[in-house]
């Protein structure tokens, strides 16, 4: 059996409470595009909406200097604009026409750079955005990577987790929040609206099975 490098992530819904969450495996290998497929898997989304991952490298490098320097040297430094191209923050996208980047992103083609490329350093942060409308959200870090004999076929995989997902075109945070709240109430003009909505009548968003998505991971992972 190969070596590879597995990545652990945590990963939570932004924003939203109870949490919804999920810790994950996934090998190195993969591009942040296949990562992001992955979490939409993970999260109930169903890739109809565009994506990106946000990386916030200015703020990790700042973080980083206030461990060894004091705020008057790390200033002094940083006014000068020496490390601006250096820190600056990295949106992972696939390309769809004009990308609109602030002045300091810089952009790096999501299906064309792998996880391995990038970072194996626990405590590196990234961010999912889904569905630029609804304004999802998605929170990860690297708990941990290690080069392990493994089989690709089990990766990536859900090792723990709470919470359904997200609902589609519910309008984000606030619809989902909305929806809970006529779920638990199980009665009235909203709950009866939104059931209507969902063709159902049992969804329950405090839900969780792990292997409930192992086939959906799988059937991605050989189609990508």
């Amino acid at each position: 059996m190969a070596q590879h490098y597995v990545y652990r992530f945590y990963a939570e819904l932004k924003d939203y409470k109870p949490k919804i969450w999920r810790r994950f495996e996934i090998n190195g290998e993969k591009t942040i595009a296949e990562l992001g497929y992955a979490l939409m898997i993970m999260f109930e989304m169903q890739a109809s909406h565009l994506f990106c991952f946000n990386e916030n490298v200015r703020g990790a490098s700042l973080a980083a200097l206030r461990t060894q320097f004091s705020e008057e040297q790390i200033q002094k430094v940083w006014s000068k604009g020496e490390w601006d191209d250096f820190t600056k923050n990295v949106r992972y996208e696939l390309p769809f026409g004009d990308s609109f980047l602030g002045d300091n992103e810089r952009l790096e083609v999501a299906n064309r750079i792998k996880l391995q490329q990038i970072s194996r350093k626990p405590g590196w942060k990234l961010t999912f955005e889904y569905d630029y409308g609804d304004g999802w959200e998605v929170d990860l870090e690297l708990i941990a990577c290690e080069k392990l004999e493994v089989s690709l076929a089990d990766l990536p995989c859900v090792n723990e987790g709470e919470g359904v997902g997200i609902v589609e075109d519910v309008g984000g945070i606030p619809g989902l929040e909305e929806l809970a709240k006529a779920l638990k109430k199980g009665s009235g003009k909203k709950y009866d609206d939104f059931c209507a909505w969902l063709g159902s009548t049992t969804l329950d968003l405090e839900a969780f099975n792990k292997d409930d998505m192992k086939f959906p991971l799988e059937e991605a992972h050989a189609r990508l």
